[in-house]
């Protein structure tokens, strides 16, 4: 709701001076530092002030006087040298906010235009690990901020089934395990097979630099797999898919889903390379270098692709492979195909089928270069692309939009986003918790960096079931007498919103050094916390249930935040929140009614971060008030139905915002 009045402000103050005083200026809105200077703030007229030579103060109360009645403001007050500050009508805040809340988010028209956000993307070589996990739960995060906005998306997850990763796994199998595919076959039906892979890769990451001569078959091997023929590709397959099913799982796990799975094996034997070849050639967007160290390549030369110029005599100065001398092409020469593909500009598509259902009953689709089933749905042909990748890619991300600006496609390149974020690292406590010898200088650093190549990190799954057994032995410890079952599942919601929380409260460009002890706690600015709020509210229920089955019907069949409310006159309700006996109870209350303004915030910024810190300060808000307001005790009956009111607000508001974080509130802790 607040959000709504920001705008109504905005716009009425717009308004009025375009009438009054004939000028058109921008309008920016603030919050006052203390309740009592009002809920919004504007300092316009300091800038029509320069315009109409005049005293700021004076255009102020000129403003003030004449503007007249703008709907849910109680009054607008001049401050300072020229400020106006606007003064809410708390009482009808209150009844518009849950109003909103009832209506509940927009819902996408099927013709809307689409949003395509790539998240997770984990090569398909070894089990999922903590860095991964980021990724998800940010890209995850932002679709949830997306639909909830009223946005169509379509989630992509990228699997490079056809890169170096998976054929070093494959070169495994074949050189240092001597298995043949169907032994390898069989090993994959057993569970753990990521694991398995993922002691594997390191191993072949060793043999590399004990063995150089090892990585001469590497190139054969990479060729093979792209070529998708021979007992090398068939490994790679085996490898690749049963290694996406697991990060599935893993995922899964988390509550994360995905509607499409793109393969680059697709890509590559659609022939989507080819034609993004034969447009970037034509355009002149890259060239075959003849000489230097880039010879028998196909770059493309960046200062051209942004509009600068080349280094005279210097063919090889800021320019990037995008075909190798061999013939094979580079991750971001198949990256610029597959965006163009999102966007609906290739002239070519994918085949469909079904893959994977979640838990949910929603299907996975995949990608496949034939046999394709009719009745899958339309992918691609995207408004705007997220492409949810780590910052230390930041330049191929770049190099992809170049490409496509160099290709013509401005408006395309200008609707394509790199959602970056920083690594997880772990604390060197977490990191000894895991089981890992740290030297004394990591021993002393903020946090230690992981590596999957070399085989040192912390797989997902490991993460996960550390923390639900953590959950788990503070869930048995409060809650002895409630059925296993229950326990096992409410100490999985505790582990997961720990996790997410933990992953999402941090702004993208922050380091994230994980820990247990902290991620953990229900004390802080921890997912327990949040949750915790919740239970308390939903103990409210339960515990009213017992003094009046009447009243707790009565909202449960009215399925709204407004059954207790209608009890409060309206005069009670002005007097429970007029200022100053009530400005506790109205910061509450506003910052209830800002959900909206957040959740508009962190689109705009594209920072999930934004709402994870909204949901703490709610849920502190609302357990200072719990510990100072005995609602179950209180005599004065509309009082009694105004703190059931506002208590039903928080906890929906609250609610909602952890769900947008993937986070969800169990009944008890």
């Amino acid at each position: 709701m607040y959000h709504i009045l920001e705008a109504r402000i905005r716009k009425a103050l717009r308004d009025f001076i375009r009438r009054r005083y004939d000028a058109d200026v921008q309008v920016p809105i603030e919050r006052p530092p203390r309740i009592a200077m009002g809920e919004v703030a504007s300092p316009v007229c300091f800038e029509l002030a320069k315009r109409l030579k005049r005293a700021p103060r004076h255009i102020a109360q000129e403003i003030a006087n004449q503007i007249g009645k703008i709907d849910g403001v109680e009054r607008l007050e001049v401050a300072g040298g020229g400020y106006l500050n606007a003064f809410l009508d708390r009482a009808g805040f209150f009844a518009a906010t849950l109003s909103g809340v009832t209506k509940g988010p927009a819902e996408a028209p099927a013709d809307a235009p689409k949003n395509i956000v790539e998240h997770t993307n984990i090569n398909p070589n070894k089990a999922a690990h903590i860095g991964h996990l980021r990724n998800a739960a940010l890209g995850d995060s932002f679709v949830r901020l997306l639909r909830h906005a009223g946005r169509r998306v379509e989630v992509q997850n990228y699997i490079d089934n056809t890169g170096v990763q998976v054929a070093d796994v494959a070169l495994g199998f074949l050189h240092l395990e001597k298995k043949s595919a169907a032994e390898v076959r069989a090993l994959a039906a057993q569970p753990r097979f990521d694991y398995f892979c993922w002691d594997l890769y390191a191993r072949v990451t060793q043999s590399f630099e004990t063995e150089p001569a090892r990585l001469a078959l590497r190139g054969d091997t990479l060729k093979a797999i792209e070529e998708g023929h021979g007992a090398v590709a068939e490994l790679a397959e085996i490898i690749s898919t049963t290694i996406v099913r697991c990060h599935l799982r893993t995922m899964e796990r988390l509550g994360i889903e995905y509607d499409l799975l793109p393969r680059e094996s697709e890509i590559l034997h659609l022939k989507f390379w080819d034609a993004a070849f034969q447009q970037l050639k034509a355009r002149g967007a890259i060239r075959l270098a003849t000489s230097g160290k880039n010879a028998g390549c196909w770059v493309m030369q960046m200062s051209d692709a942004e509009g600068g110029t080349q280094n005279e005599g210097d063919e090889d100065a800021d320019s990037k492979i995008i075909v190798r001398s061999n013939g094979t092409v580079t991750y971001v020469g198949k990256d610029i195909a597959y965006q163009l593909w999102k966007f609906g500009l290739l002239g070519r598509d994918f085949h469909y089928s079904r893959f994977h259902t979640h838990p949910s009953g929603h299907t996975v689709w995949v990608t496949r270069a034939d046999d394709g089933e009719a009745d899958a749905p339309p992918f691609g042909h995207a408004a705007q692309v997220y492409n949810v990748i780590d910052s230390r890619q930041a330049y191929l991300q770049n190099v992809v939009v170049a490409g496509l600006r160099a290709l013509g496609f401005d408006s395309q390149a200008d609707r394509s986003m790199h959602f970056s974020y920083e690594i997880v690292a772990l604390t060197p406590r977490c990191a000894k918790e895991m089981g890992y010898e740290l030297s004394p200088e990591d021993a002393q650093r903020s946090f230690v960096e992981v590596s999957g190549r070399r085989g040192l990190g912390v797989k997902a799954d490991d993460l996960l079931d550390r923390l639900e057994a953590a959950a788990r032995a503070e869930v048995d410890s409060r809650h002895p007498q409630t059925p296993e079952i229950e326990r096992a599942a409410i100490a999985h919601i505790i582990a997961i919103g720990a996790l997410r929380y933990f992953l999402l409260k941090y702004t993208r460009n922050t380091v994230i050094a994980f820990d247990f002890k902290d991620a953990l706690s229900f004390e802080g600015e921890t997912g327990p916390y949040c949750q915790y709020a919740i239970v308390r509210a939903r103990n409210i229920w339960r515990k009213l249930a017992e003094q009046s089955r009447q009243l707790v019907e009565k909202a449960d069949s009215s399925g709204s935040d407004s059954a207790f409310f209608d009890s409060c006159s309206p005069e009670s309700l002005k007097a429970f929140l007029a200022a100053p006996e009530g400005d506790e109870l109205w910061e509450m209350l506003l910052l209830a009614g800002s959900f909206g303004a957040q959740v508009e915030a962190a689109l705009a910024a594209q920072e999930p971060a934004f709402v994870a810190k909204y949901a703490f300060q709610l849920a502190q808000a609302f357990n200072n008030f719990y510990h100072k307001h005995h609602i179950l005790s209180e005599e004065d009956p509309s009082r009694k139905a105004f703190l059931l009111t506002l208590t039903k607000l928080v906890e929906r508001q609250l609610v909602l915002a952890l769900d947008l974080l993937g986070i969800e509130g169990p009944e008890k802790m």
